[in-house]
Order: structure tokens, then sequence, then C-alpha cells
């Protein structure tokens, strides 16, 4: 399974020439020309993890694509079909296997509102937690690591790490970060991830990770 980063918190995954996206958000460039995709997730409903425009993009190249995302999600997409993900929910849609876990995003603030998100692990390979710390019940090789948000300081995300224990870790969740400040949450991320006996890769936008 090939992984690609792409802006923010977009990832695109790709077996045997069928991709699944993950979170084509606001921060993210447009993605009309990527073809050959069955299946997309979004993990919950702020912007710079879909838009209607990023949505509409990529089924028009690929109309019989799946989407995938928790209650929120469904409601925030309404102009689209959208098949209702929650916790402890698995499907398989073509090569991939997609496994669900969580239910709510982190808290930003008591004055803003929780909302529905649910972590993504695919092929029990790559976990992608949205923006949330959920920690998946089964052992994680890849770890999606948020690194930078209104919703998170670094050591949560050390901390976060270190419960993990993924094997191989890359941050993700970061075009609101300067490049100092993208390259102190990366050396971060990087320390825990070797405590834990892991590897860290330090994957920017258009960089490919095989898995």
């Amino acid at each position: 399974m090939k992984l690609t980063k792409y802006e923010h918190a977009c990832l695109v995954l790709e077996i045997s020439g069928d991709k699944l996206i993950i979170d084509p958000g606001a921060f993210t460039m447009p993605l009309g020309d990527i073809g050959d995709v069955i299946a997309v997730v979004i993990t919950h409903e702020h912007p710079d993890h879909w838009t209607p425009e990023q949505l509409g993009r990529i089924l028009a190249r690929n109309p019989d694509a799946k989407i995938y995302g928790p209650a929120g999600v469904k409601l925030a997409a309404a102009d689209f079909e959208i098949i209702e993900s929650h916790d402890g929910d698995s499907v398989e849609v073509g090569p991939f296997t997609l496994d669900f876990y969580g239910e709510r995003h982190a808290v930003i603030h008591s004055s803003i509102p929780v909302i529905d998100n649910v972590g993504i692990m695919v092929n029990q390979t790559l976990f992608y937690p949205g923006d949330a710390f959920t920690i998946p019940p089964v052992p994680v090789d890849t770890l999606a690591v948020p690194a930078g948000a209104p919703w998170l300081k670094i050591a949560e995300s050390m901390d976060y790490v270190t419960a993990v224990a993924p094997k191989r870790s890359f941050p993700t969740h970061e075009m609101v970060l300067s490049v100092i400040g993208k390259n102190m949450a990366n050396d971060r991320i990087e320390s825990m991830t070797r405590a834990g006996g892991g590897e860290f890769f330090a994957l920017e936008p258009g960089e490919s990770l095989d898995l």
C-alpha cells in the first residue's frame, strides 16, 4: 500500500491502482486530477478536512466513489451521499479494509461545541485519528500524528505517540504552523516515536511512503 501525503490533513492511499482519499479539505490544493478513487473518508465536518468543492472535484472524475463519514458529516454534506460511520464499524471497499475508531472531536474551547469525529484504520496498518487523540484497541503499524491545531499542544501529541507506540509515524495537520513550528513539532514527534522503538518520517506534501 502506497501512502502519499497532501497538504494539511489529506492523505491518498493506493493499492494496485485503486485509491482512497482521506480528508480533502480547504487547506489542501484542488484534487480534481486524481483518478481511480473508489472511496473517500471524511473524519469530521470542519472545512479543513472537507469542502463541497473538493468533494465535487473528486466525484466529477470518480462518480462511483463511496464517501464515508460520521453523522455530523452526513448532515453537513447533505448534497452528497454519505455512508455514516461509527466507532467500531468495519467495511471493505475494493482492496481497502476500513476500521473506524472514536466518536468525538477533541475539545477546542468550552465555548465551542464538540462535534463528531471518527478515526480511520486502513488495512490494519495506517491509523489516522482526525482531530482527536483516539487510541485504537489494536496495534498500530503507522500513525499519522496531528502536529498543529487550535485544539492541541505539542506535549499532547508527544503523549499520544507514546501511548500508541507505533512502528512508524509521520506528521499531519500542520498547515497552521510556520516552517519553524513544523520543524519543532517534527523534532518532538520524532523523539517520542524513537523512544518507543519506532521510525519517524517527516513527510512533506507530495512525498510517499510504502506501507
